[in-house]
């Protein structure tokens, strides 16, 4: 067995827990069963134990590496479960336990080893890269490719105007009040793009937090010019530098959505991506990076910060660097297939 240091950082983060468990469960329906049992029962040590060893029996009897739909599948659980405006639910508390990790390192390693998830490791590919317009969402416009330092100052301008505003909403941790929750530049109209995949025009297509549902889509191919300034997040230390070093606190907007997610009282901070655009053109997130960091409360400089609302692989570009690179396609999803990762084009 091949021991990949990156599988074992996967179960460090809350989303890589719960794909390499969704990954046993797809494949032995039994699993599944116990888990849910388990996850019902959280403080019966008993039904945690069972869980765990049957984990390993299942994965001692089936040696084999895993196939890229099945990849593709626990991918898409771990993100489309990603939930940071509430507590954890019961499967990712479950997940936690010290039992179940050392049940699933093994096979978190073998993951890592196996060809399916080698692109999970990649940096970005700056000659594969596609931005997906959801055309059932008439508020998604096709991609913006000028203009960027322009909207990411808008964002930075509300983002401060979040922070005042915050301060005159409950402080008390008991409060369900929800308000922004990202860690991303969201709504600032930026472009993101993600890699294409064999018979997926977009990894994007497939593996999105906070989804809506959408099911049809357009995908442009777009590509950077050359001299591409990209930072890659490719783990927890990697976002926790960019944090440090970029700091823009978010305590008062952040506190009632990440308090419950985390059980950390912070003080709070993400980057501040106008300051981030003056040494950067895009800044990429490899799926490892998404798997071991999301969802964690992480010490960065004087404060913490959470990973959220960024999907694995994406990329979000701060300057005007992209142009097409051929002709738009539309894709839908495929209802014909059981998997969830199965779009075509249309």
């Amino acid at each position: 067995m091949v021991h990949d240091p990156a599988g074992e950082g996967w179960l460090h983060g809350p989303r890589g827990r719960r794909a390499i468990a969704s990954l046993l469960a797809s494949a032995e329906p039994a699993l599944w069963t116990l888990q849910w049992h388990a996850a019902q029962a959280p403080r019966d040590s008993g039904m945690t134990e069972e869980f765990a060893q049957s984990i390993v029996e299942f994965a001692d009897a089936n040696p084999n590496d895993f196939n890229d739909e099945a990849v593709r599948e626990c991918l898409f659980d771990a993100t489309s479960s990603a939930m940071y405006w509430q507590p954890p639910d019961e499967v990712d508390l479950l997940l936690a336990s010290p039992a179940i990790v050392a049940a699933l390192t093994p096979v978190a390693r073998r993951v890592a080893a196996s060809p399916a998830s080698a692109w999970w490791r990649s940096p970005v590919d700056l000659d594969n890269q596609h931005y997906v317009q959801w055309t059932g969402d008439p508020t998604i416009d096709p991609p913006l490719l000028s203009g960027a330092a322009d909207r990411v100052a808008a964002w930075k301008a509300k983002s401060l105007a979040s922070e005042r505003n915050a301060a005159a909403m409950s402080a008390e941790l008991s409060s369900r009040w929800t308000g922004a929750w990202w860690s991303t530049p969201a709504h600032a109209n930026l472009v993101t793009t993600t890699c294409g995949l064999p018979e997926l025009g977009a990894a994007n297509l497939a593996f999105i937090e906070d989804t809506l549902g959408w099911t049809t889509a357009t995908v442009w191919p777009l590509r950077p010019g050359s001299g591409c300034r990209v930072y890659e997040i490719t783990g927890p230390d990697a976002w926790t530098a960019l944090v440090g070093r970029y700091p823009l606190d978010v305590t008062r907007s952040r506190r009632p959505d990440w308090f419950h997610t985390t059980g950390h009282d912070g003080p709070w901070w993400i980057p501040d991506w106008s300051a981030v655009a003056g040494d950067f053109d895009a800044v990429h997130l490899t799926v490892s990076g998404y798997l071991s960091t999301a969802g964690r409360a992480l010490p960065a400089g004087g404060a913490h910060t959470v990973f959220a609302g960024w999907g694995p692989d994406e990329t979000w570009w701060l300057g005007d660097v992209l142009e097409l690179a051929g002709d738009p396609v539309d894709w839908r999803r495929d209802y014909a297939s059981p998997s969830n990762t199965a779009w075509q084009r249309a």
